[in-house]
């Protein structure tokens, strides 16, 4: 389980979110290799707070289209903060060149990123806009920028032990109100420089709250203990890498399939096998099931 924190002040609204355990179960699934994971973990964190600007049943997926190594990737969140998520590629990563550790982008590449909202309406709402750094955090933040007009600033940060396994994982998105100030825009501006990776600050044991703190605390004021501008938290939550595949579902699909393809399947073998993308959870049909 993450966590996530939700709230706003005058000028801005922010998410800030630990999702250490989302992106180990994202790795123990697909089996990413360092790099790959690193940028798969920072989508799925920033879906999951893109995931808090949804309302009830509706979901949003993101995909990525590019002409990196890691080809495409697609999370899809919910407004109660599950998440899953595939990527093409799980496995491919860039050499280790005079000792310098790959950088996400350059596995990712350039390309597109695709949002859609399925808010039951007749059609979802579908934005696309350009991969701009490969980076994610930097993408995401164009997306909005480009296609809702809403400036934000996205951070996202996976890291990884010795091991191999996932030391820590999270991110904040700050999103600047309509009508925001000119002072708050460059205090928040040079707030951002200055702070630390999101993954250091997770390492050193801060919390989501001291996060939002640190986010707004005035580097101009001597008092300590002064802010740029008071903020309310209105939401702490747990999120999770979830699935909702079940036999039924897939059952449903199959059955859709011209009968005469079907019976030639199964001419072949007695049981067709099926395979959730998303937990890669397999499975199986007998002729009977699928044509009486």
């Amino acid at each position: 389980m993450g966590k996530l924190l939700r709230g706003s002040s005058k000028n801005a609204r922010f998410f800030i979110v630990d999702t250490k355990d989302i992106v180990q179960e994202a790795l123990d699934i697909h089996k990413c290799s360092p790099t790959a994971i690193k940028a798969f973990g920072r989508l799925l964190t920033g879906a999951v707070m893109m995931g808090e600007t949804l309302k009830g049943n509706d979901l949003l997926t993101l995909r990525t289209n590019t002409d990196g190594l890691l080809n495409q990737m697609l999370v899809t969140t919910d407004a109660n903060g599950g998440v899953k998520g595939y990527l093409s590629n799980s496995e491919v990563d860039l050499e280790i060149k005079d000792g310098e550790v790959p950088k996400v982008g350059d596995l990712v590449g350039k390309g597109t990123l695709t949002v859609i909202k399925d808010m039951g309406l007749k059609e979802p709402y579908v934005g696309i806009s350009q991969m701009v750094s490969g980076e994610i955090g930097e993408d995401i933040a164009y997306y909005y920028y480009t296609s809702e007009q809403i400036p934000s600033v996205v951070v996202l940060g996976v890291s990884l032990g010795s091991d191999m396994r996932v030391k820590n994982a999270g991110g904040y998105m700050i999103q600047l109100l309509p009508n925001a100030s000119e002072s708050f825009i460059a205090k928040l501006e040079a707030k951002i420089k200055v702070m630390r990776p999101m993954t250091e600050l997770l390492a050193g044991g801060m919390s989501l709250k001291g996060i939002a703190k640190l986010i707004y605390d005035d580097m101009d004021s001597k008092d300590e203990l002064r802010l740029v501008e008071d903020y309310n938290v209105y939401e702490e939550k747990k999120v999770s890498y979830k699935c909702n595949c079940s036999k039924d579902k897939f059952y449903k699909g199959l059955i859709t399939i011209n009968k005469d393809e079907l019976k030639e399947i199964f001419t072949e073998k007695p049981e067709l096998e099926v395979e959730c993308h998303f937990c890669m959870k397999k499975y199986s049909f007998v002729e009977k099931e699928l044509l009486g």
